[in-house]
């Protein structure tokens, strides 16, 4: 197929689209800049300058390319995470989850784009439950509001129409360097008990479910993250004792939720995590590294890669 990777510079794209060449697909990715152009060429892609939140513009080179499949990766995340402002620290990528998204689809449908695969995500602050019947949360903490509003559109609006992939919490060269680099300065700290179940995924097995989406035609949601879902008490020392940090600190929720603010406060302390079994079972999907506990060992950063 013709795949136009929307998005296709960032942490799932750089390496969804050699794997997409890889397995004899034509690719095309986006990027807002044209400074990145050489990285898709070497990726193996033909480049196009797309701002997605331009709907003339997204007309126009959905349009002049034709392709058979869209993929929607399109976020705008810096190394500057400010979780105690949330909302604030996603607004363009909300924006992409909502604008984009309608942008892309109108695209898709004037051109008769019928492959579609977006971009979500699946943590424990936003879901009752870990599987794709359990509904999404209706009180997020205040400052997750607007990420919660955005990421349920996009999914109300892409799910009747291709695959939703709500990928867990990402790690691996060039998605989590900077984490990384918290947890060696003990600046991640396991809140109360630490007992908020999180559900990892490595960006090369998030690039291999987008995939077997993409090639299956699938529809609907999918849980793309790794067999074990684990709390922070059991996931964060762990990583720290892998790149050879001391053990993280350990701070109450009242200071916490002072410091740090109610999002990551409950991000740490409560969620029920993900169960991938359903992309198992539909997409034929299984995770190369199918558990945290050896991906933080072997497969973390660009760094720890090499020298394993």
């Amino acid at each position: 197929m013709k795949v136009l990777v929307a998005g296709a510079t960032g942490a799932v794209g750089r390496t969804l689209v050699p794997q997409l060449v890889e397995r004899g697909h034509e690719v095309v990715g986006t990027t807002r800049s044209r400074d990145k152009f050489e990285l898709l060429h070497w990726l193996g892609a033909d480049a196009a300058l797309m701002d997605g939140l331009d709907p003339v513009e997204v007309q126009d080179v959905v349009a002049s390319i034709k392709p058979d499949a869209i993929v929607h990766e399109m976020t705008a995340l810096s190394a500057n995470f400010d979780l105690k402002h949330f909302d604030r620290t996603f607004a363009t990528t909300n924006r992409l989850r909502t604008e984009g998204t309608r942008h892309l689809l109108a695209a898709a449908t004037a051109c008769g784009v019928e492959r579609i695969v977006a971009q979500s995500y699946i943590g424990g602050w936003n879901t009752k439950g870990p599987t794709e019947d359990d509904a999404l949360v209706d009180e997020p903490a205040p400052s997750q509001r607007q990420t919660l509003a955005a990421i349920k559109e996009l999914e109300s609006l892409v799910h009747d129409r291709g695959a939703v992939l709500r990928y867990g919490n990402f790690y691996g060269p060039g998605a989590s360097e900077e984490f990384v680099a918290l947890v060696r300065k003990r600046a991640i700290p396991v809140i109360g008990d630490g007992a908020g179940v999180w559900s990892w995924i490595h960006v090369d097995d998030a690039a291999s479910a987008t995939i077997a989406a993409l090639e299956r035609g699938a529809r609907g949601i999918f849980h793309i993250v790794d067999d074990e879902p684990a709390p922070v008490a059991e996931w964060l020392p762990a990583l720290a004792e892998a790149v050879g940090a001391k053990p993280p600190r350990r701070i109450p929720v009242w200071i916490a939720r002072r410091v740090a603010g109610e999002a990551v406060t409950r991000m740490m302390t409560d969620g029920p995590g993900a169960s991938n079994a359903k992309a198992k079972r539909e997409l034929g999907w299984e995770p190369q590294w199918s558990s945290w506990r050896d991906g933080f060992v072997h497969a973390l950063t660009a760094e720890e890669a090499i020298a394993a």
